[in-house]
């Protein structure tokens, strides 16, 4: 047979060589005029475990191809396809064809030039990798399928064809096989962007998830009928996995040719080609990450991989508990720093370039997009944390939803909150979507939410953390914080965004007053917990000093006055303007806020200054002071922060913003089925001491990750 071959590289090289070694009339044609020399200079050569033989066949560049072309096999990258097919506009014989031996669904492309009576397709899995010009290394023999565009018999010339072609046999259902191949595209196309082998990404346990997921996501677009091949069965995509995984294991060829594109040859992909036209979230996000890389702004490393499973996680578990606002497929960071592999959400009030700031309201939601980003995330992407969603909030931060904007709900029971105003920041951590969240904390917003998600909630020190970018509520009273999965994720994010101090301290003591544990609201399982959880710390040596805290509670009569005042001038000015821009329940709250008068709000500033140094004397000779962190487990809804049970919810924590001092929750088990956290209070400015304390506590609790993460599956179905 007489054959054209255009795009003599891997694929092409190797299916000509084998052609040619065979006596059959090979042509090839390449666009790298090195390869083509050496192939005419020296021969074609294929080496490797699969055959090492070095053929004479003649190459030519474009320029220099024959006026009239008989058969022609498509083996250029999927986006030169185009390309490759204008070469044959007037060169094809009227009775001849060309076969794509690509990977991709290339047909239209080639149909809209030659007509689709005259294209054929081949399916080719065989791995094979172009090493230098006029070299190529065969690293396996795989299946080889050609076929007609249409379904139907195998006619005379699909059944040539296979005959002469290496390894090839005919089918009736070749769209199948390329369906197929899709699929596994997706899951290479996903492995590449780590420095993994090819089987590491499909046999090891948390990747595996992501790359079900991707092939199931191209597989549901198939028209036709998909066809099984070398371990891949698209009835059977878990014990494919395990045998795609032995297929790579066994070939010479450890990487796809996508990571040498991206890595070793520093050229495009075929990612345009192949996954440009596939719908579905996944995809997009592994195409883009792709083109990230293509543009230097990444490279290829495992910290990609992480950013695309919790993508993943985000798509379906996030998006179902309705805590995710925006997701972002490949964020700006840096290239290296301490929170590489670090996925970090931002609750909806932090300015991310590009995006809206949310804010939990509709109109605010679809407007523009921030300019810059906040400093917080300025300072995480510096660090190297993938910045990769933005989460779902209560309106303005202000306590109650916004009626077109749904809430968060709990990955424990999806028909409870995840509480707020940080509610989907702690359920994509309580979810397992991401080690770690921004949220804000003006009265226990990210303290709250974390309780009821049975995650780690901790707020700094007043201005530890900055405020520049982030949509204020009450400036006296705002802090950021961070939710995470433990306190280890917790004190990694914070050494990263401040500097790190350490505090030395010896046995651990903390003290507590009893009348905290007796609230009107509390609930008896939660009651019954935070006694259980006290034992264990009398049990495990921890010092427990009774104290008596009552200027916690005259500290705690500060907080309406300051609140109310400084939300009205934050956001009055827009209530009077545009009062149908908030929610009932803000535009409520807001209200009754401008009848704080000034004077009032001064005297409790005044008498907050002069309450600090008796709040100090809580920590004399102790590392922190404990109470429960909310008396009840995560109800229906949030109740509005002015009502009688907002208040119950805050009684422990919105007297830690009106001190400015430090708070961790921490979970201690469970009530119900729910969580509930103790919450420890460490004196203003003593941060880290306090997170030393708290690892310390958390140790002792022994409420273990795996446990939070095992409601995932049960919230999907009554979500």
């Amino acid at each position: 047979m007489q054959l054209t071959i255009i795009g003599a590289g891997a694929i092409g090289g190797t299916i000509g060589a084998h052609m040619a070694w065979r006596g059959h009339d090979i042509l090839l044609c390449d666009t790298d005029r090195d390869h083509v020399e050496a192939i005419n200079r020296d021969g074609l050569t294929i080496e490797g475990p699969v055959a090492s033989f070095t053929v004479r066949v003649r190459a030519v560049t474009p320029d220099e191809l024959p006026g009239r072309l008989e058969r022609v096999g498509i083996a250029v990258k999927s986006h030169h396809t185009r390309q490759a097919a204008e070469l044959l506009r007037s060169r094809l014989a009227p009775d001849g064809y060309v076969v794509s031996l690509q990977n991709g669904l290339n047909a239209d492309a080639l149909s809209a030039v030659v007509g689709e009576d005259r294209v054929l397709l081949g399916f080719v899995n065989f791995g094979a990798d172009l090493v230098a010009p006029g070299r190529i290394m065969q690293g396996n023999i795989a299946t080889f399928r050609v076929g007609e565009v249409k379904p139907g018999p195998v006619p005379p010339r699909v059944q040539e064809l296979a005959d002469a072609l290496p390894y090839a046999e005919a089918t009736d259902n070749i769209v199948g096989f390329l369906w197929s191949k899709e699929a596994y595209g997706a899951m290479l196309f996903a492995g590449a962007v780590s420095d993994l082998p090819i089987s590491a990404t499909l046999e090891q346990r948390e990747w595996r998830p992501l790359m079900l997921a991707l092939a199931r996501e191209v597989l549901a677009q198939a028209p036709v009928r998909c066809e099984p091949f070398d371990g891949f069965d698209p009835s059977d995509l878990d014990g494919s996995l395990e045998r795609l995984a032995e297929f790579n294991r066994r070939s010479a060829k450890s990487h796809s040719g996508i990571y040498r594109d991206l890595m070793v040859r520093h050229r495009p992909t075929e990612v345009e080609g192949q996954l440009a036209d596939l719908q579905g979230p996944l995809t997009h996000h592994v195409a883009e990450i792709i083109r990230s890389i293509e543009r230097g702004e990444r490279t290829c490393e495992v910290a990609n991989l992480v950013l695309l499973s919790a993508l993943h996680r985000a798509e379906e578990a996030g998006r179902q508990l309705q805590a995710v606002a925006r997701l972002i497929s490949a964020p700006a960071r840096a290239r290296t720093g301490p929170l590489l592999g670090v996925p970090v959400a931002v609750k909806d009030l932090f300015d991310v370039q590009g995006l809206p700031r949310g804010n939990g309201n509709p109109e605010a939601m679809a407007g523009p997009s921030a300019r810059s980003d906040s400093a917080l995330v300025a300072r995480l992407r510096a660090q190297a944390a993938d910045v990769f969603a933005t989460t779902m909030m209560l309106e303005y931060a202000a306590g109650a939803t916004h009626p077109e904007v749904p809430e968060t709900l709990n990955p424990w029971d999806g028909s409870r909150t995840a509480g707020g105003s940080s509610g989907g920041s702690a359920s994509l951590v309580a979810a397992g979507v991401c080690p770690a969240a921004l949220g804000t904390d003006t009265g226990g917003s990210v303290r709250i939410p974390a309780a009821y998600c049975g995650v780690v909630g901790f707020k700094p020190s007043h201005g530890l953390l900055s405020q520049a970018g982030v949509q204020p509520l009450a400036p006296t009273l705002d802090d950021a914080g961070i939710v995470a999965q433990d306190l280890a994720t917790v004190q990694l994010v914070l050494g990263a965004l401040v500097q790190a101090s350490s505090a030395t301290r010896g046995r651990l003591a903390l003290a507590y007053d009893t009348s905290h544990f007796s609230h009107p609201r509390m609930e008896g399982g939660v009651s019954g917990q935070l006694e259980m959880a006290l034992g264990r710390l009398r049990s495990a040596g921890v010092t427990l000093v009774e104290r008596e805290a009552g200027v916690l509670n005259d500290l705690d009569g500060l907080f309406d006055p300051i609140f109310l005042y400084e939300a009205w001038q934050v956001h009055g000015l827009a209530v009077e303007a545009h009062p149908g821009h908030f929610g009932p329940e803000t535009l409520r709250l807001l209200r009754s806020a401008s009848a704080v008068k000034h004077e009032a709000y001064l005297t409790a500033l005044d008498r907050r200054a002069r309450l600090l140094t008796r709040f100090s004397e809580l920590f004399s000779g102790v590392d922190g002071f404990l109470t429960p962190a909310v008396p009840f487990v995560a109800p229906r809804t949030t109740p509005p922060v002015d009502t009688a049970e907002g208040e119950a919810e805050a009684a422990y924590t919105r007297v830690v913003n009106v001190a400015g001092a430090p708070a961790v929750t921490l979970p201690c088990g469970l009530s119900e089925g729910l969580p509930v956290s103790i919450q420890v209070v460490g004196d203003r400015g003593a941060d880290w001491r306090l997170l030393g304390a708290a690892a310390e506590l958390e140790r002792i609790l022994g409420f273990q990750g795996a446990a939070r993460l095992a409601p995932v599956a049960a919230a999907g179905s009554v979500i």
